[in-house]
């Protein structure tokens, strides 16, 4: 059965592809269930479940996600504006530098509560 896609229109090529598409997905299962019976078979004519040979990994159990952790609070703000601030944690911002390079003390920016 020859098929002249050449003559076929944009419409008639997209629905062969569905076609094809769904047909090559049944056979793919219909392939997979007789191999696995097959398999099964020579497995009992060796005296054996098809289970006791195979080395699947066993399913695991999904992991559970990690509660997401709130950003830390601040503790240190500039003293120009107090809507920059710092953790204290993770890479010093450049205003807390050049304060430290001046002599001051970072306590100096601790924001009070």
């Amino acid at each position: 059965m020859a098929i002249d896609l050449k003559s076929m229109t944009r419409k008639e090529l997209e629905k062969l592809r569905v076609d094809v598409d769904r047909e090559l997905k049944r056979t793919i299962e219909r392939d997979k269930k007789a191999a696995i019976a097959a398999a099964q078979k020579a497995a009992r004519e060796h005296g054996f479940a098809l289970s006791d040979i195979t080395d699947e990994p066993k399913v695991s159990k999904p992991k559970k996600k990690a509660p997401k952790k709130s950003p830390a609070a601040a503790k240190y703000q500039h003293p120009d504006d107090p809507s920059v601030t710092w953790t204290g944690k993770g890479r010093q911002p450049n205003w807390i530098k050049e304060a430290e390079a001046v002599g001051k003390s970072r306590d100096e920016f601790l924001i009070k509560k």
